[in-house]
């Protein structure tokens, strides 16, 4: 490991807006958070937005600028790029934002009932030879509705064509609202201030000529999600 990981690892250890729970204090049993993230974090009662597969924390740290009225939450397994987004949190002040260093596999065992209102997903790992561990998956919105409140928004940008098309096939199959659906946002005049902001890894992409892919969707609490027909395996 590089000594300049060493060094973010120790100073994200720091950190009052990380939080690194150890495996054994959430395989198969409840984070000591979950359904209190408000009363004992936040210290509010502002809806709660996650981001998940977050990196370095562009869109959580860029939301919560832009609504200081509501909690965001970056959720990764990789500490040294978590390390970016929760300095620039801190050196801003901004104190409705938290990080959190799991395996998203085991994000239910965090978030009660109806504690969460959005989900965000900025240009995560297509899975393209395992499609359950899609974070789109059937598999994972089952268990994101858990937590999430009814008609909760599902936000997926990504440079991978095959990964929207799949996610948009599966909220078709779903009968999920889709509220925006683009394979090009920059090209298509879709892009708002939200959709504007650009992630470390976007910029690269955009700088080779690959273009990013926008789908936003309603998850329905009531459905169990099933995979979409077709070759997505």
């Amino acid at each position: 490991m590089s000594k300049g990981k060493l060094i973010k690892f120790a100073e994200v250890e720091t950190f009052k807006n990380v939080l690194q729970p150890h495996f054994d204090e959430v395989f198969r049993k409840d984070y000591i958070l979950k359904g209190n993230w408000n009363s004992e974090f936040f210290r509010n009662n502002n809806k709660i937005t996650l981001e998940l597969g977050c990196g370095k924390g562009e869109y959580t740290v860029g939301l919560a600028r832009m609504y200081p009225g509501r909690n965001f939450i970056g959720v990764d397994i990789k500490g040294s790029r978590i390390w970016k987004g929760a300095k620039e949190a801190l050196e801003s002040n901004l104190e409705n934002v938290a990080f959190l260093r799991t395996h998203i596999e085991h994000i239910g065992s965090f978030f009660g009932k109806d504690e969460v209102e959005e989900i965000w997903f900025t240009f995560p790992d297509p899975q393209l030879k395992k499609p359950l561990k899609r974070l789109t998956s059937s598999r994972f919105l089952n268990i994101y509705r858990q937590f999430l409140v009814e008609g909760a928004w599902i936000n997926l940008k990504t440079d991978n064509p095959l990964l929207y098309e799949y996610t948009k096939a599966l909220a078709i199959h779903n009968d999920y609202l889709i509220a925006a659906a683009s394979n090009d946002i920059y090209g298509s005049g879709i892009t708002d201030q939200i959709l504007s902001i650009k992630t470390y890894y976007e910029k690269g992409w955009l700088a080779e000529g690959l273009r990013s892919h926008y789908i936003r969707f309603r998850l329905d609490n009531e459905k169990h999600s099933e995979e979409p027909p077709g070759e997505w395996r």
